[in-house]
């Protein structure tokens, strides 16, 4: 749908990153239904989830949550050891861009990789 090769993108998730950008920053955010937020909901937590994956080997889990209708969420988890692995909710972390506007995917990604400890912050190890 983007135009960029399966290949090239198995090869390296990160390059589906200006074909995204460029196709969320065309939206007409403002006319959005229920739906279509929900759509574009799941299709930037797919892209992030996956692309996670792939980048930093982080993997799915099921966490216990008591606040969820279910008792558990599924989350993505770094590949470490259990005492210090990290945890975030790809879903969690796309909502947050929703309430910044405009929507930057590369913010999405930064924000999750600082959230899973994969990435320092500003001024970090100076």
């Amino acid at each position: 749908m983007l135009s960029v090769p399966e290949s090239t993108y198995t090869s390296n998730p990160l390059s589906l990153l200006p074909a995204l950008q460029n196709y969320v920053s065309r939206l007409p955010l403002n006319q959005f239904e229920q739906s279509d937020w929900a759509a574009l909901h799941m299709d930037l937590t797919s892209y992030l989830a996956d692309a996670l994956i792939h980048l930093h080997g982080v993997r799915w889990v099921v966490a216990e949550d008591p606040s969820s209708p279910r008792g558990y969420r599924y989350v993505i988890e770094t590949a470490n050891s259990e005492a210090s692995a990290k945890r975030v909710d790809p879903a969690d972390v796309v909502m947050v861009e929703f309430r910044n506007l405009p929507i930057e995917v590369v913010r999405m990604m930064a924000s999750a990789e600082l959230s899973l400890g994969l990435s320092s912050s500003a001024g970090e190890g100076e």
